[in-house]
């Protein structure tokens, strides 16, 4: 296991996760669950989503009402869906007004 560290902009605040958790896991264990809204934890909601502004992640499948192909090619996904590969710095995403 691999601890990476994920900052969450514009604010600068740092977490540590580890490459087995996901993305939102790790910053919830780490006392910010105000960084990034939480909500279901299982990607059926669309709450929880973040644009990778730097580093590489690994992705579980997401629902494509949150997350289009599109989002995805611009770094934009659900953060209880992703998994670090590297350090990275997200920024939360609100999700779409349609949804």
């Amino acid at each position: 296991m691999t601890a990476y560290t994920v900052t969450v902009a514009p604010e600068g605040r740092t977490f540590r996760c580890p490459d087995t958790k996901s993305i939102l896991v790790g910053i919830e264990h780490n006392g910010g669950a105000d960084a990034v809204q939480v909500g279901c934890r299982s990607g059926g909601c669309g709450v929880c989503r973040v644009e990778v502004l730097e580093g590489t992640y690994t992705a579980k499948r997401m629902s494509k009402a949150f997350c289009t192909d599109d989002d995805v090619a611009h770094g934009i996904l659900l953060s209880c869906r992703a998994y670090p590969t590297s350090d990275l710095v997200v920024r939360p995403c609100p999700k779409p007004r349609d949804h």
